[in-house]
């Protein structure tokens, strides 16, 4: 059975199904239990370039690429705030793209090239867009703040000079419960006219 089948099953038939309990004979040691995930089908090889780095390492199937972010490579930037794709707390950019990483399964961003917010900053210089987000105050308590930064990103990428309109219209996936959002935008709008100072 191919990987996309076994994501495609447990996303249909649920965790209950897929998780098998452990017999007698692999209950006894770790290597014994990690062999018989193996054996099962439930640890998969994953290899992607974060930050410009190799990554490697085993991974269930069942693994957010948010948990694999923070817990196995220590990128805690990325914040997790609802695991429902709906605060963007978690955004990062795949490949290019803007991507909410507690809804993507780390098996999905095998052989990816992924960029987190520790990632944006090149020889100790702060991103534009991170310097930006110092320079117009956008940000309060600063938890949102990596995934706006990312999905602004994105924004940019896909538009250098977006209007007022467009950049809110682009953020919709992302909420803050602190700043009204008005400096995040000044942020992004004083990013895109620095970046094309320095094209």
């Amino acid at each position: 059975m191919s990987l996309w089948q076994r994501i495609s099953d447990f996303l249909t038939t649920g965790y209950a199904v897929q998780a098998r309990p452990p017999t007698a004979a692999s209950a006894g040691t770790e290597s014994d239990t990690t062999r018989s995930r193996k054996e099962d089908g439930m640890a998969h090889a994953v290899s992607m370039t974060v930050n410009g780095k190799e990554c490697s390492g085993e991974v269930e199937a069942r693994m957010l690429l948010v948990d694999f972010l923070r817990d196995r490579l220590g990128l805690t930037g990325t914040n997790i705030g609802c695991d429902t794709s709906q605060c963007g707390a978690c955004t990062i950019m795949m490949d290019g793209e803007s991507v909410k990483s507690c809804t993507t399964f780390a098996v999905q961003a095998d052989g990816s090239e992924i960029t987190t917010i520790e990632g944006l900053a090149t020889n100790g210089n702060l991103h534009p867009l991170q310097q930006a987000f110092w320079d117009e105050h956008g940000l309060q308590c600063g938890f949102c703040t990596p995934g706006m930064i990312m999905a602004g990103v994105g924004i940019l990428k896909d538009n250098a000079n977006p209007s007022e309109e467009e950049i809110r219209h682009g953020l919709e996936g992302n909420i803050c419960r602190c700043t009204g959002y008005q400096n995040i935008v000044k942020a992004i709008q004083s990013a895109s006219i620095s970046m094309k100072g320095a094209a």
